[in-house]
């Protein structure tokens, strides 16, 4: 008897020994992510027609205005293509007025039966006809004068010229491949700040949210932002869904195309945990954590995982709130081995949370 009982308490020490907590549900916390600046609103100024630039009025850093001029451009041949095709418009003019007044006379005599209805259908189609090329004609008329309009680049938008490449006297032409664009007007009263933000987390995103961020031409600087647009979609190459937030700009303070490093509070999940970091084991099969049944035996489960938050880690799923978790397993654990039980303290819950 004595002899089973030594064996048994020999067994019972041969145990490993482990200290066991439970998962706490996940707080509020924050994380930090890289965005881009861009203006609300950017457009390319091409010339529409070719030609040479006469004369440029506004340059890059100034400000301008809606419909404002930015370049004159001289297109001598649209201007000799427009006073053509003026000419042919008169000529058709011309032809039509005649050809309406023969087809009248023609349908007079038709009454009197003085001459044969064929006659008259013919004179009609001639008027149809010249009608026809009459039209034709204005038509080329209101173009050409719609592409001696396009000599004037305007600004589409309230803004700021970011670049100009028009020169005194250089040839545009349009279609040139690889051309620069004349003028980049951009509107910078308002900015869009692009966020990729992890999959795991993208589902705790609504609209309005506010978010923080800082730009390295500022420091000690704080800016807001709020949340405006959600792609509803990851990006299969990075994982990651991208936000849009907005930032207002009025006192012209942020620069577009610059690097910015966002905060954005992020609500505790529902079915979210943390655990310590420690209790993770990570290897070839993914992120496991060593979950320890009634019994003493040792299962581990594989775990999703969420933002790493230094002394804890976020645990998506594949935990319950009823577990018992290892909070320090061995190297050798494995499923199926038993362990000795002993209860640990639960870690504090850390002030702050990337």
């Amino acid at each position: 008897m004595a002899e089973r009982e030594q064996a048994a308490i020999a067994a019972e020490n041969a145990l490993p020994t482990v200290s066991v907590i439970q998962p706490r549900a996940s707080e509020a916390g924050e994380i930090v992510l890289p965005g881009s600046l861009d203006p609300y609103n950017r457009a390319a100024i091409n010339a529409r027609v070719s030609g040479y630039v006469r004369e440029w009025r506004a340059d890059i850093g100034d400000r301008v205005r809606r419909g404002q001029t930015l370049a004159i451009l001289d297109a001598p041949e649209i201007d000799q293509q427009l006073a053509q095709a003026q000419a042919t418009y008169q000529t058709a003019a011309a032809d039509r007025g005649l050809a309406e007044t023969t087809a009248a006379r023609w349908n007079n005599l038709l009454e009197k039966d003085a001459v044969s209805r064929q006659e008259a259908d013919e004179r009609q189609g001639q008027f149809a006809a010249a009608d026809a090329r009459a039209r034709a004609a204005r038509a080329d008329v209101g173009r050409l004068r719609a592409l001696t309009g396009f000599t004037r680049l305007t600004a589409p938008f309230d803004g700021v010229v970011t670049s100009r490449s028009a020169q005194l006297g250089a040839l545009v032409q349009t279609g040139a491949p690889g051309a620069e664009p004349l003028f980049t007007v951009a509107d910078v009263s308002r900015l869009r700040l692009y966020v990729r933000v992890p999959q795991a987390l993208s589902g705790r995103l609504a609209r309005g949210m506010r978010a923080t961020f800082t730009v390295p031409e500022r420091p000690g600087e704080v800016f807001e932002a709020t949340l405006s647009r959600l792609a509803d979609a990851v990006d299969r190459q990075s994982g990651a869904m991208l936000v849009e937030f907005l930032v207002d700009n009025s006192d012209r303070r942020l620069r577009p195309g610059g690097y910015a490093e966002v905060r954005v509070s992020m609500p505790g999940g529902a079915g979210t945990f943390q655990v310590p970091a420690s209790a993770l084991i990570l290897g070839s099969d993914g992120a496991r954590v060593a979950v320890v049944d009634g019994q003493g035996q040792v299962a581990l489960r594989e775990v999703a995982v969420g933002r790493d938050q230094g002394a804890t880690i976020e645990i998506l799923s594949g935990l319950r709130p009823t577990d018992r978790i290892v909070q320090t397993p061995p190297d050798a654990l494995a499923t199926g081995d038993r362990v000795r039980v002993v209860p640990a303290r639960q870690p504090a819950a850390p002030n702050a949370q990337r």
